[in-house]
């Protein structure tokens, strides 16, 4: 019976060998493992050996045979599993790849790009930054700064008023001027910082305006600050900023925050001149509700619209298309 045992192992092994497929290795195991199969029957037969010694040595044959068919029946199964797997998931492959060219980092926003800007050239003329909140009292948007309740120079500010305390206490800030009246009273002078921020006017949008919209405003509070130092303030900006082709130019004006006022224009390469912003020595009432004695200390401020800056640093018609989100117009800048 041994040698039958192990005709059936070898045989078994040497057909594993030639199989060609899971199929073939599933067959085989039937064949030689079922409750048919080859060593199945022969196992049946241990009951008919005629003495015990015979049953033990066959049975360890037959064991140590079942073993070994076993083991490679479910290795050389194994082997088969996997190439099919494979053969099936190369065949089944999708590319659901979208992008079709090797994607770009974007960039900053043409806004961004000219807030990041006049922030360097305003540092590089020792200037430094501050940022207040974006929603605002009535107090710090318009009484400090001399613009008490019923002032004529309220109806230029088209206020967002907020559901928050007593009904009109509560406003989102019109202007970033309110940002100096924080500073005023937090650092004592000498004070030389710009405040850059989003703010917000209840009017009709078009190609030049827009109900939020983004300013900066500069602030000088020291000892003996003239008209002149910021007509010079304003020229070094202008030539820092857009090159040394151009220049600036101070008009009248008024503002009841400041007192001379002016409006400042540029001059382009050209010889045009494009109106800029606002500007002016601080009025004695501003530097008083900012806590700093008008006696002793003097200023000057300045303001201009961030969102110009770039639109006509880029020459763009209409300054709406700069939140419209069309990529095919932001890639541009």
């Amino acid at each position: 019976m041994i040698d039958q045992i192990l005709a059936a192992r070898e045989s078994a092994l040497t057909r594993l060998a030639a199989a060609t497929g899971s199929d073939d290795v599933r067959a085989l195991e039937l064949e030689v493992l079922g409750k048919k199969g080859s060593l199945t029957d022969l196992k049946a037969g241990l009951g008919r050996l005629a003495t015990t010694e015979e049953k033990k040595d066959a049975g360890r044959a037959l064991n140590e045979a079942t073993t070994a068919v076993s083991g490679a029946l479910a290795a050389r199964l194994g082997e088969f599993r996997r190439a099919e797997r494979a053969v099936q998931l190369e065949i089944e492959r999708l590319d659901l790849t979208e992008v079709v060219r090797k994607p770009s980092r974007g960039h900053a926003h043409p806004v961004t790009q000219a807030w990041q800007r006049l922030e360097d050239v305003f540092i590089g003329l020792g200037f430094q930054v501050a940022e207040g909140p974006e929603v605002e009292t009535d107090w710090y948007n318009f009484e400090a700064l001399n613009m008490p309740a019923n002032h004529p120079a309220r109806s230029m500010h088209d206020t967002f008023y907020v559901d928050h305390g007593v009904p009109g206490s509560t406003v989102l800030r019109t202007h970033t001027s309110p940002v100096q009246i924080r500073v005023m009273q937090t650092i004592p002078p000498p004070i030389y910082m710009v405040m850059p921020g989003r703010v917000f006017r209840n009017e009709t949008t078009d190609a030049t305006h827009l109900a939020v919209f983004h300013q900066i405003e500069g602030l000088v509070i020291d000892r003996g600050i003239t008209l002149a130092d910021l007509a010079g303030t304003i020229e070094s900006f202008t030539k820092a900023f857009f090159g040394d082709g151009f220049t600036s130019r101070l008009r009248p004006s008024y503002f009841p925050f400041t007192e001379p006022s002016a409006e400042f224009d540029i001059r382009t390469p050209k010889g045009d001149w494009l109106e800029l912003g606002g500007c002016g020595m601080v009025h004695p009432n501003v530097l008083r509700a900012g806590g700093i004695d008008p006696e002793e200390f003097s200023g000057f401020a300045f303001g201009f619209g961030i969102d110009r800056m770039a639109k006509e640093r880029h020459s763009i018609n209409d300054v709406r298309e700069m939140y419209t989100n069309d990529i095919r117009f932001l890639e541009q800048f």
